[in-house]
Parts: structure tokens; sequence; C-alpha cells
């Protein structure tokens, strides 16, 4: 259980550290929209952008609906926690571990901006607005309303609908337009590690996500 703890600890330090480390580079040193490519690569860039909601931007409008957004944000954190200590304290193995871990560092990582970010960062702009840490102005939202840096971009195909295609035949499209952050990606390692487990761990007389005794 040491052994399990420990790791837990360490995905939890490594994800978080590094999730914000990059996330203020990328607001102190970006404007708003701004992208450089990665390694010269024509499909991949850091680019940033902010987040006001959730998942692929996924939002809730108005004031209280940002409020609600990350009030459901800390609910998740606290579940997350529950979930990851019960499965400490029941022995689960060590890829249920890891899974929980990497989705709880990453809610953790959106958390902070989502909480605090409004408060210790000026306002990005478009235009010549490279955001300020601790301004003495104050920050650009109250707490609770900050909004989630993401910066990976990697547009690797573009093309075009088919005119016949319903809706949106004739448009662009570009695959992959999310743009995401370390965070979102701990929590999608995480919950592709969970799924696979529970559909596909080994079984044992207890239950298929803990060891065998």
């Amino acid at each position: 259980m040491a052994d399990s703890k420990r790791l837990a600890w360490i995905i939890l330090t490594i994800v978080i550290v590094v999730d914000q480390a990059l996330k203020i580079y990328v607001k102190t040193h970006f404007e708003h929209g701004e992208e450089q490519s990665i390694l010269g690569l024509s499909w991949a860039f850091i680019r940033f952008e902010e987040n006001e909601g959730m998942a692929f931007n996924w939002q809730l409008g108005g004031h209280y609906g940002k409020l609600l957004l990350t009030g459901l944000r800390i609910l998740a954190m606290f579940l997350l926690v529950y979930f990851l200590r019960s499965a400490l304290k029941d022995r689960a193995r060590k890829v249920v571990i890891i899974g929980f871990s990497l989705v709880l560092a990453g809610a953790i990582g959106n958390i902070i901006d989502s909480i605090f970010y409004g408060q210790l960062f000026s306002k990005s702009s478009i235009y010549g607005g490279i955001a300020e840490f601790l301004p003495p102005s104050g920050g650009y939202a109250p707490l609770f309303y900050g909004a989630v840096v993401d910066m990976f971009y990697f547009p690797i195909w573009v093309g075009v609908y088919p005119d016949w295609f319903p809706i949106v035949g004739g448009t662009t499209f570009h695959f992959f337009r999310p743009i995401f952050n370390i965070a979102d990606v701990a929590i999608f390692l995480g919950v592709v590690l969970l799924i696979r487990e529970f559909l596909f761990g080994k079984p044992n007389r207890k239950t298929q996500l803990y060891e065998e005794e």
C-alpha cells in the first residue's frame, strides 16, 4: 500500500507541476490566439487559448453558469479523491491507482485555473496584451471565474465536407480541432486506463479491480 500511495503522490505532483508551469509560461509569454510551431512542424502548434467552459469549450451561459461549472469541477475533484482513497485502502491494482491519480491530477490542474487565474493574472488580448502575473491593478476576474488555459493544437488534416453532406456540406473541417492542455491529456489517459481495466482487467474472487491475495 505504501508503494501505491507513493506512486499516486508522484503522479499527482508531476502532472500538476508540469501542467501549471506550462500554463503560466504560455499565459505570460503569448498573446491570446498567438501560436508557434512545435519543432517546425506544420501540424503541431502551441496556441494560447482560454476556455471559459469545460472540454471542447462547452459552456453554461451567464454569470451563474460559469460559477456552476467551477462548482461541478470541485465536486468532481472531491469524488475522485474519495475513489482514489478507496482504491488505495482496498489495495487496488496499480493500473487503477494510476488511472484515478491521472484523472484527479488533471481535474486539480484545471480547477486551479478556474478558481485562481482570474485573480492572479491581468487580461490577455489579441492585440499586444500579454498577461501580467500579479498585476498591481488586480486580476481579470473574481475568484472562481477564471478561464482554463489551453495550448496544444494539432490540425493534422484539413479538408472539406462533401457538398451532399447534411448541414455542413461544403465547409472546411480540421482534424484534430480541439485545443487542450496537459491536465486534459492526464484526464483522458486516466479514463482510458480505468475503462480498459473495468472491461478487460483480470478478474479474481473479489473483483476484477483488486489484487489477488
